[in-house]
């Protein structure tokens, strides 16, 4: 039986009383999903706060709603579907201004729902990448799912195209990486950042 304190230690994974287990699997996709088999939009914009494994996220249904949520990611050195720890907690707007305050670098991008993968077209200089996530309960899902035929490549085990490593890459970084998987991008020529 887990004890109440979860943590990371050297690759080992313990959840604990706030925290479980990330299991996802992420995928490139040459072009946004088709409009008839998306479920749900919402548009999403992440303040990952400096110095920390914090990040804020304000998410913007097209039906009017607004989530508000402070998550911390304990990322796990392994390869595969297990990224590491993760904790939620969502936040009423006066929590979220609060927090919004503190230093961050931002990320926006719109979620797609196209059961069963979450799909984010990015925007400003990552504008044409568009990411796809299953998230699974066990490891036994994630090892026999199977991505759909847009899926072009598996990028679970690739650093790079984790939100945290986003943030910070440049246009010519993204496009870069993007070429090395044959994609690239409507207006990939423009070196603008």
């Amino acid at each position: 039986m887990m004890g109440r304190t979860g943590g990371v230690e050297g690759g080992s994974i313990r959840p604990g009383k706030y925290s479980h287990v990330e299991r996802e699997r992420r995928f490139l996709l040459a072009r946004p999903p088709e409009p008839s088999t998306v479920t749900v939009t919402r548009v999403i914009t992440d303040r990952y706060v400096m110095g920390t494994r914090l990040r804020l996220r304000r998410a913007d249904f097209a039906d009017g709603r607004c989530e508000l949520k402070l998550t911390q990611k304990v990322p796990v050195p392994q390869p595969g579907a297990v990224q590491g720890l993760i904790t939620n907690t969502y936040l009423s707007p006066a929590e979220y201004d609060v927090l919004a305050s503190l230093p961050a670098a931002l990320l926006s991008k719109t979620r797609f729902s196209v059961p069963p993968l979450g799909v984010d077209v990015f925007d400003g200089r990552l504008q044409g990448l568009v990411l796809a996530e299953a998230e699974f309960t066990t490891d036994d899902e994630a090892q026999s799912f199977v991505p759909s035929a847009e899926c072009v490549a598996e990028v679970t085990d690739d650093a790079r195209f984790t939100g945290g490593r986003l943030v910070r890459a440049s246009r010519q970084e993204l496009l870069g990486w993007l070429a090395e998987y044959g994609l690239r991008p409507a207006g990939s020529q423009d070196p603008a950042e």
